[in-house]
């Protein structure tokens, strides 16, 4: 990494790991902390939005290092193992957060917003997988980094939220319905417009 590049790394890392302590956090305590309409999903059981929020602090805290080529060269081992707990906890989280989705207290707009998230993120997360299993390290590289972008979402969500409602005069349904947008899309956006600048990516086999 170049220092632009440890500089990026690094406040992603930080924010993450902030974002998976604040997620165990509020799940360890049932959400008691936050504001009721933070926590409101009218999903049956409250165990579908704990489960999904955990699942996602796990691949917060383990994504960034997925990414660290010393550790895929130089601990192999290490790296497949959390490679196949963030596959794992992508997986669940994605799957808890598409059972959620449509039951939003916001409505039925911000509830496709989150489903679109959960269905892309299983996606993107089984295709990495997928290109792993068959040694195709190249794509399985970048579709792990989209697969991140994704997961990044709990971190742009929670740094939007408060401006959106602080904007809108104290009000959360609308801010939370555009963000239920906005927290995801430009990311895959930027990650995108990112990987298309670097189709010559070269990958180290793990």
């Amino acid at each position: 990494m170049n220092i632009r590049e440890r500089v990026g790394w690094s406040v992603m890392t930080a924010l993450s790991m902030a974002v998976a302590a604040y997620a165990f956090f509020h799940v360890a305590t049932a959400f008691t902390h936050v504001p009721t309409e933070v926590a409101t999903n009218a999903f049956p059981s409250p165990a579908g939005l704990h489960l999904h929020i955990a699942a996602a602090g796990v691949a917060l805290m383990l994504g960034p290092f997925q990414f660290l080529r010393n550790i895929r060269t130089r601990w192999p081992a290490l790296h497949r193992w959390s490679g196949r707990i963030y596959v794992g906890a992508c997986l669940v989280g994605g799957l808890a957060g598409a059972a959620i989705a449509m039951f939003s207290s916001s409505g039925a707009i911000a509830g496709a917003g989150f489903l679109s998230l959960a269905i892309l993120w299983l996606l993107f997360t089984s295709l990495a997988l997928r290109a792993a299993l068959r040694r195709d390290f190249r794509n399985h590289e970048r579709w792990m980094m989209r697969s991140f972008a994704l997961t990044f979402a709990a971190v742009t969500l929670r740094i939007y939220l408060p401006i959106g409602i602080s904007l809108n005069n104290g009000g959360f349904a609308l801010p939370y319905t555009i963000i239920a947008w906005l927290s995801w899309v430009p990311n895959l956006l930027i990650m995108e417009a990112w990987l298309s600048s670097h189709r010559a990516l070269q990958i180290t086999k793990p």
